[in-house]
């Protein structure tokens, strides 16, 4: 019975580090990188009958072209305060409407501006690895703490700290592998 205590223990580490990997991967889709992408306004509040609501529950978001980002939104009532939200983002350049439908052309990024989206990048997925570092901490303690009670022996300790230890190498590397590409992403013009 001990032993799938430290099994749970080590089981709920893997499911936040996981959970922990897919918040970074959406936080990373909100970044600009000079093409056209619907996430870039996930972060878009409306002010719709009273109520701020997100973008997607009154519009439909489209790309007609790599750098045009198309805004419909579905309630002919919701057209001003989609485009006044859109207003005031910063896409480099000002929202057009035409009509029901409002486009958003996104300037080519410059290589300054690229070159501080990948520290942004860079600083983001440190933030990540920490979050994973600070997930082994805790599962290890929790870990040691079944060893002090004397529900695991000193070789189960080492094998259990051995199988977290692994499961954050594994998280880290996931993490290193987005970072690297966006970077990519973000260098190709």
């Amino acid at each position: 019975m001990a032993g799938s205590s430290v099994e749970e223990v080590i089981s709920e580490a893997e499911m936040e580090m996981m959970e922990k990997v897919e918040k970074f991967k959406r936080e990373l889709t909100s970044l600009r990188t000079g093409r056209a992408n619907p996430q870039l306004l996930d972060n878009v509040y409306v002010e719709y009958y009273g109520a701020r609501v997100p973008l997607k529950q009154v519009a439909a978001v489209s790309i007609p072209e790599p750098r045009t980002l198309e805004v419909r939104p579905w309630d002919a009532g919701a057209v001003d305060a989609v485009e006044a939200e859109l207003m005031k983002m910063d896409f480099g350049s000002s929202p057009s409407r035409n009509g029901n439908v409002i486009r958003i052309n996104l300037p080519p990024m410059t290589e300054d501006q690229r070159k501080k989206m990948v520290k942004v990048v860079h600083s983001m997925g440190e933030d990540s690895r920490v979050q994973m570092r600070n997930v082994r901490r805790e599962a290890l303690e929790k870990i040691k703490k079944s060893q002090k009670a004397g529900e695991i022996s000193e070789d189960d300790l080492s094998r259990h700290e051995e199988a977290v230890q692994k499961l954050t190498d594994t998280y880290v590397a996931n993490v290193d592998g987005v970072v690297a590409s966006k970077e990519k992403e973000l260098l190709t013009v």
